[in-house]
């Protein structure tokens, strides 16, 4: 295992760091303290080609300038929340309103804009990150002073695990993910419409029309929202269902897993023959298709386009404090907050 750093720039007094892993089989990894930004995969194909296989930038100021959220961390509560408003023990919270007029992924200035402590963890068989923050009470509008950790960890096995840890001085919600956008294609050569994606899910969230949970939990059963059995993107994507096509065709939706940590996400490229597994302890992913991006920007070279990219974000539900049927997102004070995603890269030969 190879590990190297060097310093890509300064914000606010402040260092952004990059860091780049290199396994023993050659897979790299690179990563930026600016919002835990993960930049850069490379993992083999069918015929042994490395290629980067998500969506990023080489610049800080393309991140600032340009980034529907790429690669980074997503807090303190991932996904949208009605209205930006909340309640915990009868008190009222106003969160910031920056999706029309709710909340989304943090905030204005989110977990994915903040510079974080970066340390280096190095064994025979692995590399780690850790990422540290410290997210005081009433940024942007959550109660509670929030001691965070994250860590990034890449091993010989061309795996990724990813850990968020936190505890807070009060009762407050928190629910964490990584907004990775993937595309198996390597280099993106191809869109992600052909991409087969396989979930052990039997139901999906119903949105409303600024793409929040109404509540309702909706049987997969004969739709395009059955992933049970393996299905390419490119059916949601011509589909006239309401729900695809109120995402603006394709999906933007939570699916509840039906089990945890047993391969419960697998995403395949058959041109490529990469795979990816994604197992969690989350009780839902958030299957975005990338019907949001947009044509004013290049990513390192190429030119941005809907479903260039789709994230497969495992988390607690969007929305979740507003609607009590659904998994908690609360935290308690004192007690400690984990949520543990694991990314495997392999080929299907």
């Amino acid at each position: 295992m190879k590990v190297t750093q060097s310093v890509l720039s300064e914000l606010d007094g402040k260092q952004v760091i990059e860091h780049r892993i290199i396994n023993n089989a050659g897979m790299e990894v690179t990563c930026l303290n600016y919002g835990c930004t993960i930049t850069r995969i490379l993992v083999p194909d069918q015929n042994g080609k490395m290629e980067n296989i998500v969506l990023g930038f080489d610049t800080v100021q393309e991140y600032q300038k340009h980034s529907p959220y790429f690669g980074a961390v997503i807090g303190r509560h991932a996904g949208r929340i009605k209205n930006g408003v909340f309640k915990i023990d009868g008190e009222e919270y106003c969160l910031a309103q920056n999706n029309l007029n709710n909340h989304l992924h943090g905030g204005i200035n989110g977990f994915d804009k903040i510079i974080w402590d970066v340390s280096v963890i190095e064994d025979d068989e692995s590399v780690s990150l850790n990422y540290c923050y410290l997210s005081n009470h009433l940024e942007e509008g959550y109660p509670g002073n929030v001691k965070l950790n994250v860590t990034y960890t890449v091993t010989n096995n061309n795996e990724i695990s990813l850990i968020y840890e936190g505890e807070s001085d009060q009762r407050t919600i928190l629910n964490l993910t990584n907004h990775t956008y993937f595309n198996l294609s390597g280099e993106l050569k191809r869109s992600v419409e052909t991409h087969k994606l396989t979930l052990k899910s039997n139901e999906f969230l119903e949105l409303d029309e600024n793409l929040i949970p109404t509540g309702r939990a909706i049987n997969v059963d004969e739709t395009v929202f059955d992933f049970r059995n393996g299905r390419v993107i490119q059916d949601g994507i011509t589909s006239i269902h309401s729900q695809n096509l109120l995402a603006g065709r394709g999906y933007d939706h939570p699916f509840l897993l039906q089990e945890n940590n047993a391969e419960e996400i697998i995403l395949e490229d058959n041109d490529s023959g990469r795979k990816l597994i994604i197992e969690t302890n989350q009780p839902s992913v958030v299957l975005y298709s990338g019907t949001q991006l947009d044509n004013e920007f290049q990513i390192r070279g190429i030119q941005s386009r809907k479903y260039l990219g789709l994230c497969l974000e495992t988390q607690g539900v969007p929305d979740a404090i507003n609607h009590p049927q659904f998994p908690t997102t609360i935290v308690e004070k004192d007690k400690p907050y984990k949520s543990v995603t694991k990314w495997s890269f392999k080929t299907t030969n």
